[in-house]
């Protein structure tokens, strides 16, 4: 079984976040980057493939030659080999439209995408990949197995969950439940040695349309200080909560 997993270059959750150019543009100094969170879970139950059914794993990133030590850190991991589609990651279209041409190209049995990214939490790209691919395709993954070239998948729903059988090829959306935190793999010394060794390819892009545009970033508003009242002071409160924080 051939699987491609789909790796996101985002913010690490402590970095400072900052824009420029009149915030329309994220500023990238100082920013420590990592592996998507829900693309690094999907990556350990490609692994558990590789070692349980010699599935044959593939990471694939679009973005430039920064993006590459984070490419590297899957190869550590694990993974059998890299792709680098070299362009920036300008919106979802664009990118799920590089992604097909990596899948066509490669004839995947299994995409292993997450649900959503870190830094723009759009959720587009799982989606529309599996759309442009005519493939199936199962979002909020929390299980995965498959046997020959069929599929056993549990997906997220309100007030419970969804178990799916489905036929490969296939792409799905997956988050934490696929593996817990504690069974993340950590690369050791002899992976990261060997990643250097392993093959990174870096591919031109097809022509694809730019669909949106970030016109502007905003943060969240500060909170404000906490107001304290008398235990007596009912009116004030009532006040308060009607007037000010607009909540009755």
């Amino acid at each position: 079984m051939k699987i491609l997993v789909c790796i996101s270059h985002v913010p690490d959750t402590t970095s400072k976040i900052n824009f420029i150019n009149g915030d329309a543009e994220f500023d990238s100094n100082g920013v420590q980057y990592v592996i998507n969170p829900n693309d690094e879970f999907g990556l350990t139950r490609a692994i558990w493939f590789q070692e349980q059914q010699s599935a044959n794993v593939t990471v694939v990133n679009v973005g430039g030659p920064d993006t590459e030590p984070t490419l590297r850190k899957a190869l550590a991991i694990g993974a059998n080999e890299a792709i680098r589609v070299n362009a920036p990651a300008t919106d979802g279209f664009f990118v799920a439209k590089q992604l097909a041409e990596v899948v066509k190209n490669g004839g995947y049995d299994l995409v292993i995408c997450g649900k959503e990214s870190l830094d723009y939490n759009g959720g587009m790209v799982p989606g529309m990949l599996a759309g442009l691919l005519n493939y199936n395709f199962v979002n909020s993954c929390t299980e995965l197995t498959t046997e020959g070239t069929s599929a056993k998948v549990s997906r997220e729903i309100d007030g419970g969950k969804e178990i799916i059988s489905a036929s490969l090829p296939l792409v799905i959306g997956g988050q934490k439940g696929l593996v817990e935190e504690k069974d993340l793999r950590i690369p050791n010394m002899r992976g990261i040695m060997t990643a250097r060794t392993k093959v990174l390819t870096v591919v031109e892009p097809i022509a694809a349309s730019v669909e949106t545009k970030a016109v502007k970033f905003e943060k969240p508003a500060p909170k404000s200080a906490v107001k304290l009242f008398a235990a007596d002071d009912i009116d004030g409160l009532i006040n308060a909560l009607h007037n000010e924080a607009k909540v009755i």
